[in-house]
């Protein structure tokens, strides 16, 4: 076969209800592939790193060699990982991967093996501004066929609440040109959870997979307190008890409870995790494709996490494209310790802007038949959503202290 040059690396920009940045890589046979690069709050890092740094070093190498080029990316800029220059390569990778897949005449997930199970099973988000609206929030997702939700709920004398939205839109936290600025207490916080949680069973029982996140608010000890709390609810997962740059903290809240524990949206490699799963320290690792280098590097954290019983749970916002949404889902049907992937559905403008084959049933998801990774963009139309600069927020404790968000 002869080789396929790369031709063209053209970056895109575009915030068709929300900012993404997309890398569209074309090759001397006139096929192109397709890449999520979108680092929610720093999408022009990213888009500059792309544009300026790797996009000239893509230009006449073999699109076939994807291995050779995510090692050329990684190793070959001296300065290693980090959520910029992570995403940047995944974009490369899973535009070479839809290349690739596309010239085969398949679907991703056939070139990555096969598929292991017949769908991707997808849990969905519940919230509300009191118990009430919770539940409703639940009950309104269960209609919709959903057999795994998250829930988080307002907390009593707690201002601004992570995953609550403002008013009647769906929740987007990177909804203000500069960082809006939110106030947290744990103390309230952790009273109130039990009382969610016990909402939530008594209503709707323990047949639904529940889960929760603690988005990184807690000290270790705080977490091991929480998981022991929340035992008698039988979560599928805590997520992101408590911050995991110090991956020994895990250790402690291991000793304290049989809470089932899940981390790792912001890894960007897997030596962000190598403890956690060799020491058997969490239930779920959660990093994307997208931020964590793309198929290519999600493979090899899932294998490594297969051997110590770890099992996956794609990170998937709105925050990152259908492109990347699309790549997850083929990536999860093909790896034998998939766990569950999130999915947050994007804005009805979003979707035409990514028309897509991945499509959602009865709790489910598949990533559709179309070879490649099966989503496309509106090229023509990118000019007409400018990028608009947007910021997640900042948290601080009651005292003014800042905190993580």
């Amino acid at each position: 076969m002869a080789e396929s040059k790369i031709v063209d690396a053209k970056v895109i920009v575009a915030c068709p209800a929300r900012n993404f940045v997309t890398l569209k890589i074309t090759t001397s046979d006139g096929l192109y592939g397709l890449g999520d690069g979108t680092l929610n709050g720093r999408e022009l890092a990213v888009a500059a790193y792309l544009r300026d740094h790797v996009a000239p070093c893509l230009i006449g190498r073999d699109a076939e060699r994807i291995e050779d080029t995510w090692q050329y990316l990684y190793r070959g800029a001296y300065w290693r990982r980090g959520p910029v220059t992570m995403a940047a390569i995944a974009a490369v990778d899973v535009a070479l991967w839809d290349l690739k897949a596309k010239r085969a005449g398949m679907p991703l997930y056939q070139l990555l093996g096969g598929r292991c199970r017949e769908g991707v099973t997808v849990y969905a988000h519940a919230n509300g501004h009191s118990l009430d609206g919770l539940l409703d929030s639940v009950a309104h997702h269960i209609e919709l066929g959903y057999k795994a939700i998250r829930v988080q709920a307002a907390v009593p004398g707690v201002p601004d609440v992570y995953g609550v939205p403002h008013g009647s839109q769906p929740y987007e936290p990177a909804d203000s040109s500069l960082p809006r600025e939110e106030t947290w207490s744990t103390p309230k916080y952790m009273r109130f959870a039990p009382e969610m949680m016990e909402a939530v069973r008594a209503r709707f029982g323990f047949d639904l997979a529940l889960l929760h996140d603690a988005h990184h608010r807690l000290t270790p000890i705080e977490a091991a307190a929480l998981g022991k709390s929340l035992e008698g609810y039988r979560l599928f997962w805590l997520e992101d008890a408590t911050p995991a740059e110090n991956q020994e903290a895990f250790r402690l809240i291991r000793q304290h409870t049989t809470t089932p524990l899940a981390v790792g949206e912001v890894f960007n490699s897997i030596f962000d995790c190598q403890r956690l799963i060799s020491e058997q320290l969490i239930d779920y690792i959660r990093t994307s494709v997208v931020h964590a280098g793309g198929i290519t590097h999600l493979r090899r954290i899932a294998s490594f996490a297969g051997l110590y019983g770890v099992r996956t749970g794609c990170h998937g916002p709105t925050d990152l494209s259908p492109i990347g949404m699309g790549a997850a889902l083929h990536f999860d049907l093909s790896i034998p310790n998939f766990g569950i992937q999130e999915h947050m559905p994007h804005a009805p403008l979003t979707d035409e802007f990514f028309p897509h084959a991945y499509t959602y049933a009865n709790g489910m998801m598949h990533p559709g038949e179309a070879p490649g990774h099966g989503v496309e963009i509106d090229e023509a139309a990118a000019e007409k959503f400018p990028y608009k600069r947007a910021y997640l927020p900042v948290c601080r404790l009651e005292d003014g202290t800042m905190h993580n968000w």
